[in-house]
Parts: C-alpha cells; sequence; structure tokens
C-alpha cells in the first residue's frame, strides 16, 4: 500500500511504498478525519500524529465521508456532495464509492502529519516547498507583514515573476501581482455613502407616504361615519313622518 503524507508547516510531502501489513494494521478499521499515532510506521516516525484524510481502493475508488462502511456502495450524487463533477445544471448521477473506513482493499492512504515527531523525515520535514501565492485580501498581508491601517497595502503585495521568453532581454521582465481584495480606497468610501444616502432617502420617502397614507385612511373613515349618521338620521326622520301621518288618520 502506498501512503502519501503531507506536511502543511511546510507545504511538502511525499509518498511511501509500505509493503509490511504489521505496520499497516494500526491504521485498519479507523475512519476518516480521525488521528492516530504513526509510530507502527518505523522509528523515525516515533512521536509523529496523523490525521487520515481519505485514499483510493485498488479499482480507484475513493473514499467518502460519511459512509460507514469498508466496501463499496453507489449512492445518487449531485454538485457539492464530493466525489462527482457534473456536466450539466442540476444533473445527479449514481456512482460507486468507498466507505470512510480503512481496511486492507486500499492502495493509497492519505494522512497529513498534525504532530511532529522527534526526528526529521527525509524528504518531508526537513525541506520547505516555498509558496508559489501570496495572500490577496488586504487584512492578511497587513497581517503577514505586521502593517498598521496608516500604512500602503498595495507596496506590499507579492509579485509573480513571469518566464521570459526566448531572445527577450532581461530589462523587459514583467510581473504579475494579484488584485487586491477588501482594500478601502476612497472610490469605496464614496459608493458606501452612496449607498447609505439612498437608504436614507428611502426612509425619509417611507416615511411620509406613510404619513400620507394615515391622513387619507382617517379621512376616508370621518367621511363613511358622517355617512353613515347621515343616513340614520334620514331614517329617523322619515319613521318620525309615518308615525305622525298614521296618528292624523286615526283621530279623523
Amino acid at each position: 500500500m502506498k501512503i502519501n503524507v503531507a506536511y502543511p508547516a511546510t507545504g511538502s510531502q511525499k509518498c511511501f511504498e509500505i509493503d509490511d501489513d504489521l505496520k499497516l494494521r494500526h491504521f485498519y478499521e479507523k475512519r476518516m478525519a480521525q488521528e492516530t499515532e504513526a509510530d507502527s510506521l518505523g522509528d523515525e516516525w516515533k512521536g509523529y500524529v496523523v490525521r487520515i484524510t481519505g485514499g483510493n481502493d485498488k479499482q480507484g475508488f475513493p473514499m467518502k465521508q460519511g459512509v460507514l462502511t469498508n466496501g463499496r456502495a453507489r449512492l445518487l450524487l449531485k454538485k457539492g456532495s464530493g466525489c462527482y463533477r457534473p456536466r450539466r445544471k442540476g444533473e445527479r448521477k449514481r456512482k460507486s464509492v468507498r466507505g470512510c473506513i480503512v481496511d486492507s482493499n486500499l492502495s493509497v492512504l492519505n494522512l497529513v502529519v498534525i504532530k511532529k515527531g522527534e526526528q526529521e523525515i527525509p524528504g518531508l520535514t526537513d525541506k520547505t516547498q516555498p509558496r508559489r501565492l501570496g495572500p490577496k485580501r488586504a487584512s492578511k498581508i497587513r497581517k503577514l507583514f505586521n502593517l498598521s491601517k496608516e500604512d500602503d497595502v498595495r507596496q506590499y503585495v507579492i509579485k509573480r515573476a513571469l518566464p521570459l521568453k526566448e531572445g527577450q532581454p532581461a530589462k523587459k521582465q514583467r510581473y504579475k501581482a494579484p488584485k487586491i481584495q477588501r482594500l478601502i480606497t476612497p472610490m469605496v468610501l464614496q459608493r458606501k455613502r452612496h449607498r447609505l444616502a439612498l437608504k436614507k432617502r428611502r426612509r425619509e420617502k417611507n416615511r411620509e407616504e406613510e404619513s400620507a397614507y394615515a391622513k387619507i385612511l382617517a379621512q376616508r373613515v370621518k367621511e363613511a361615519k358622517e355617512r353613515k349618521n347621515e343616513r340614520r338620521r334620514s331614517s329617523s326622520m322619515r319613521r318620525s313622518a309615518a308615525r305622525l301621518s298614521q296618528s292624523s288618520e286615526t283621530k279623523n
């Protein structure tokens, strides 16, 4: 079985070929995202703690987190579920994946070093892999160079030198720098003030329309009450006139 070990502190990784099942038996029946000691791999791994991040079986099927078996399972996968890349929008597909439990049928096991031991592992912990790209967000650039808010972040962007073409002089060396994200500029502040002004204007407009609607509603209610009272008065006058006419007829 191959063991692919990554060491995030230096950005390096190395693949080890291990044929002794006694060394690998310590990882059997353990799940993905589980941390364990790596002492069984050899004396140079004494004190190392690793995390299991995945693997592939001998036919190339990847391990999937959450599938509690050491065999294969056919799952209906969609975008974002892992182990599947949809070709069309909304597409789903039933694919075979391996469970998250480690067993002897794996061909590659992926590990990440969580805690370093006493000895150095050649090719893994004794060398540093330089980062190809620097930070892009303004706050992370400030944190990297320990800058204050008064310092200009644009002067500290890590640029990448582009390779020269054949026959091109060294004076025409070109660099590529990332666009700084979340950078506070006068234009950003102006747009923020504009958004706040629009929000304030909408709030005042809604308040005025609400007060105007309340006035119209009160006027309509008042007019309805007046019409209702007028109808009552007219009906009472008709009833009283009818009584008077009946009383006069009875006297005659």
